[in-house]
């Protein structure tokens, strides 16, 4: 009986260590170097990788996470691409925002996808996405007309730059 007990408080005693490995362990990760910008527009596994780590950095505890991103302007069907993720992202706007979810726009033509941005939100209600952030990434140049679509939808705003 008394080994049992013993061995009941030693396992006790050792699961705060195990949680802060683990803590250690996120902590590393997340130390992690970021991905660098692609040097070629036209490298789309370098792009999705690139888009997904400053998405993956800046999460902040969303539940639900939609990317809409664009091939180069030169891509072969580049304006077919264009229409199917405006027509997915208008319907996502159009369905209305859930508190928690991360809507995030970008790609190698900065100006394009601000347009995508731009026209998804161009028909979303005022007021419709309180609770849910957009992340726009891309050029200084085009976040402020992005910004300018999105604030009166209630969602908040956040730019990340490309570079």
């Amino acid at each position: 009986m008394k080994i049992s007990t013993r061995l009941l408080l030693a396992a006790c005693l050792m699961l705060p260590l195990l949680g802060a490995c683990k803590k250690e362990e996120a902590a590393q990760e997340t130390a992690k170097a970021p991905v660098a910008v692609p040097a070629v527009a036209t490298d789309e596994n370098a792009w999705n990788a690139y888009l997904t780590d400053v998405v993956t950095r800046n999460l902040d505890n969303a539940t639900s996470t939609y990317v809409y991103t664009l091939p180069a302007e030169t891509a072969a069907d580049f304006q077919g691409a264009y229409d199917r993720q405006l027509e997915k992202a208008e319907m996502d706007m159009s369905r209305g925002g859930v508190e928690g979810t991360l809507l995030a726009f970008g790609g190698p033509n900065s100006a394009k996808s601000a347009d995508l941005a731009v026209a998804a939100f161009a028909k979303t209600a005022p007021g419709t996405m309180k609770g849910v952030k957009v992340l726009f990434i891309g050029d200084q140049a085009d976040s402020d007309r992005v910004k300018a679509a999105v604030e009166p939808t209630g969602a908040s705003y956040k730019f990340v730059e490309v570079k």
